[in-house]
């Protein structure tokens, strides 16, 4: 099976089962099997045939063209993001299945690190799969020393969802970023749905996370995200930082996460003591 067919599929699947009958004018009627739309009513919406768009949710060789991904789209009711993510699964299931791939490892230039450690505030760069590249001091003293761990260990997804990792779960607004990064990662994946990167972390999270389970099977995508998020830091307090992806070059390539407060503010003043109280402990090392 041709794997972007698979993930388009599965997308499908997911966008059709967030929508109710009574949310596109249909009447329920009936006792339903399913929570969403049934696949002859998303069919009928988008004026194909039930065989047609099954055997575009089974992942079976189906070329649509765009005239049928916008039927789609508009059936679905489907944001821009999702619009784009939807035409660029169905773009790429359209080619032959590629053969052997050519994948070079990210790295980080220099320049990129010089920039790093001239921000006065909490950055990291992350690699296309939420792999943690590279860090500045805030960001150490922010969220620990990354330096601590292996390297293939060091993944945004995989702190999150960590066993040790139950107090930041608490957070009001945790659920809210593991969407955002799960997201991302589901455009990443889309570029490349085979690579040995991805399908790692996410048969690794799905095994030993419910919450990842759940999370996942929503499909939902972001391509550059922006939020805000409250650390606990139990030296200074909790701290409510914004925080915005920026792209670094390469394509697809990493991208700059950045940290940040509103100037004059308590956060920035926790901030600041917490960047202070970093720098005495690297000084006593």
């Amino acid at each position: 099976m041709h794997p972007h067919a698979r993930e388009l599929g599965d997308f499908l699947r997911a966008r059709r089962g967030r929508l109710r009958p009574q949310d596109v004018g249909l009447v329920p009627g009936g006792r339903r099997k399913v929570a969403g739309l049934r696949r002859e009513e998303l069919a009928l919406l988008a004026g194909l045939s039930t065989d047609y768009y099954q055997r575009m949710e089974q992942g079976r060789e189906v070329r649509p063209s765009d005239d049928v991904l916008e039927a789609l789209a508009g059936a679905l009711e489907l944001d821009d993001e999702e619009r784009r993510h939807l035409f660029t699964l169905a773009r790429a299931a359209r080619r032959p299945a590629p053969g052997p791939v050519r994948r070079e490892p990210e790295r980080v230039p220099e320049s990129t690190r010089r920039m790093l450690r001239a921000l006065h505030t909490p950055a990291v760069v992350l690699g296309r799969h939420l792999d943690v590249l590279a860090w500045n001091a805030m960001a150490e003293a922010l969220l620990g020393d990354p330096a601590g761990l292996p390297p293939d260990r060091l993944n945004m997804l995989l702190l999150m969802f960590d066993d040790d990792a139950t107090d930041q779960r608490r957070c009001t607004d945790w659920e809210r970023q593991a969407l955002d990064y799960i997201g991302m990662l589901r455009a990443a994946i889309a570029d490349d749905p085979a690579h040995p990167r991805a399908t790692a972390l996410v048969g690794e999270l799905s095994i030993r996370s419910p919450e990842f389970r759940r999370l996942w099977a929503r499909h939902d995508v972001r391509e550059s995200v922006s939020g805000t998020k409250t650390f606990r830091v139990p030296e200074v307090g909790d701290v409510e930082l914004a925080w915005d992806t920026y792209p670094l070059p390469g394509s697809p390539g990493p991208v700059m996460l950045v940290y940040t407060a509103e100037p004059g503010s308590a956060d920035a003043d926790r901030l600041q003591l917490l960047a202070t109280l970093h720098a005495s402990r690297v000084r006593q090392r």
